[in-house]
């Protein structure tokens, strides 16, 4: 039962981010006369944030993972994937993003997540697990 816990609290921690960054997406504004500013009318750079797309990714990777049955390893499984999203997600600002302020977070989140997941392959590998095993 502590297995299919950590692994709901997991999924619900990345739900909640999905939602406040689908929230947090600028709608398109209704302009009078069916016009359109460009701003809204721009279509998403090639290879541009589809922060959206990242969390889906981000989300089916930890769905669809095989669990141990060890709450430990799962954790540390499920975590290395959540984590590796923000780094994908905090690049991707880094490449379009404008804010200096959200760029250094970026480069912030980047750092600390390496140095967790640092921790993470560790500890798996202590426990006999490799990124093999984390596929389905």
């Amino acid at each position: 039962m502590h297995i299919m816990a950590t692994a709901a609290a997991v999924v619900a921690l990345t739900a909640g981010l999905l939602q406040t960054a689908v929230q947090a997406q600028p709608s398109k504004p209704a302009h009078a006369g069916g016009h359109s500013t460009a701003a809204s009318a721009a279509p998403m750079p090639s290879g541009g944030m589809d922060m959206k797309a990242m969390m889906k990714e981000s989300n089916e990777k930890m769905a669809g993972m095989s669990m141990t049955g060890k709450p430990d390893v799962d954790f540390a499984m499920m975590m290395r994937i959540h984590h590796q999203g923000a780094i994908q997600m905090s690049e991707a600002e880094l490449k379009d993003g404008k804010d200096p302020e959200m760029k250094k977070m970026a480069r912030k989140i980047i750092s600390d997540q390496k140095k967790e997941i640092a921790q993470l392959d560790k500890f798996l590998a202590k426990q006999g697990h490799s990124m093999d095993m984390m596929k389905k």
